[in-house]
């Protein structure tokens, strides 16, 4: 059975690549402007909330390793 530090070092690199993936998207977005600049703000919330996630698990980890 998986452990609970397991379980959130997989759930770590899930949120990582979605975190990736939001960075290429507004990365993408800023190359094409003018075109899509009505998008540059919800592309940019959603990379803020991803990297806001992986920030978090990574601190939920490091609690757990630490055993706090």
């Amino acid at each position: 059975m998986m452990s609970e530090i397991d379980a959130l070092k997989a759930d770590l690199k899930k949120l990582s690549a979605q975190a990736i993936q939001a960075k290429m998207d507004l990365h993408d977005l800023s190359e094409e402007l003018p075109v899509g600049w009505q998008t540059v703000t919800t592309v940019a919330a959603r990379t803020q909330e991803a990297y806001a996630r992986l920030h978090e698990a990574r601190e939920r980890l490091k609690a757990m390793e630490n055993g706090v």
